[in-house]
């Protein structure tokens, strides 16, 4: 991808002077003005550098970094100012977190220096960030397959409450989607610890002995414990905590580390909403008597989220029953039954979305003959 920058003032006259001074060493595009600069970055960027003049009517450029901050954390942010606004730009610098300030006018040798220094500081968090996030993501790969090999009934819940979770944040403008799908994915990892026959018991509401009951609800704090030391997990970590808490969601711990606190807070309240769902789905509701039933636990649930839940499309809905050959299935489909070796050890729960390691597993198990090769499933449309 190409580096781009983005100059910014209220002066055309200037930005035209920036764009024929640079244009043969960068890509540049100009903003008339704070508040052009940041429809400029929602809609063609990101962008690598951003450079804006101090002095601009309706937002000076201490306040379009402090806001630019907010919505592209990582571009790197360069100030143009003259000796008189020395003062206005360390409030820039304290606001809007600024790589370097420069004085004006400056020459062109400085200011290319300058946007060659941000590049490279832009291209060396960037890659820290891409390489964060690919080691995160294969640990959070691993963490479900784990589950889903150790305890099927458990990694079967937590690919429905996924769907579940996907649709609730589909319908809100939250920062970074993938952290409460991911908390979907993992809550039920603390099941690992659980008997097979208590997690199912448990998931389609039967009376357990409160011995059993305060195993069972013991585990979302042991996955949370799991995930807690785990570096950008910590969030998660605490709204997996709360799937099963008997009250609302209000607000996370004073300890938490969090920029984002309400986006966590509603992250927890849609997690603890599709386990309920789920838990009424399991016990043989509809999609329709589900929500009802939750409806009736007055001030436990959102009124915003219970909406938002009647809008899911239901399962099978572009999708087709059909008996189909293991050696057919393919990533997407949905098992309509449980899948169990011949000796009736559960293998797959019912409702489990075929994944590629699932497939692989599959695939096997067929070929060394241990369990039956046709698997009645939702094929999409």
């Amino acid at each position: 991808m190409v580096d781009k920058i983005l100059f910014v003032d209220d002066e055309p006259a200037v930005l035209d002077g920036y764009k024929r001074m640079l244009h043969r060493d960068f890509e540049v595009d100009t903003a008339g003005g704070g508040k052009q600069g940041l429809a400029a970055t929602h809609e063609h960027g990101p962008y690598s550098v951003v450079i804006s003049d101090m002095r601009m009517p309706e937002m000076n450029g201490a306040q379009f970094f402090a806001q630019l901050r907010q919505t592209a954390p990582d571009t790197i942010r360069i100030l143009l100012t003259g000796y008189t606004d020395l003062s206005a730009a360390m409030d820039a610098v304290n606001e809007g977190n600024i790589f370097r300030f420069l004085t004006k006018p400056c020459e062109k040798e400085v200011l290319a220096r300058a946007i060659t220094t941000g590049l490279v500081q832009y291209r060396l968090v960037t890659a820290e960030k891409e390489l964060l996030e690919k080691t995160l993501m294969g640990s959070i790969k691993v963490l479900t397959d784990v589950l889903s090999a150790s305890s099927p009934e458990a990694f079967g819940r937590s690919m429905r409450i996924t769907r579940v979770v996907r649709h609730l944040v589909s319908k809100f403008d939250l920062p970074a989607p993938w952290r409460f799908e991911t908390a979907a994915m993992l809550s039920q990892l603390g099941c690992v610890t659980l008997d097979p026959e208590l997690i199912k018991a448990a998931y389609v509401g039967q009376q357990l002995s409160p011995e059993g009951q305060s195993r069972f609800d013991s585990h979302p704090q042991v996955a949370k414990d799991l995930l807690g030391n785990i570096p950008r997990l910590e969030p998660i970590a605490w709204m997996i905590s709360q799937q099963l808490t008997r009250e609302a969601v209000h607000k996370i711990p004073s300890d938490a580390t969090t920029a984002s606190a309400q986006a966590i807070v509603l992250g927890a309240k849609m997690l603890k909403l599709a386990v309920a769902f789920d838990s009424c789905k399991m016990s043989g509701l509809s999609d329709e008597h589900a929500i009802a039933r939750l409806e009736k636990r007055r001030g436990e649930f959102a009124r915003d989220l219970l909406d938002a839940l009647k809008q899911l499309a239901p399962e099978d809905s572009r999708m087709e029953l059909r008996k189909v050959s293991t050696a057919k299935l393919t990533i997407g489909m949905i098992l309509q039954q449980e899948i169990r070796t011949r000796t009736g050890m559960l293998m797959v729960a019912k409702g489990q979305e075929v994944t590629y390691a699932l497939l692989i597993k599959l695939e096997n198990f067929s070929r060394a003959g241990t369990i039956d090769d046709e698997i009645m499933a939702l094929v999409p449309v």
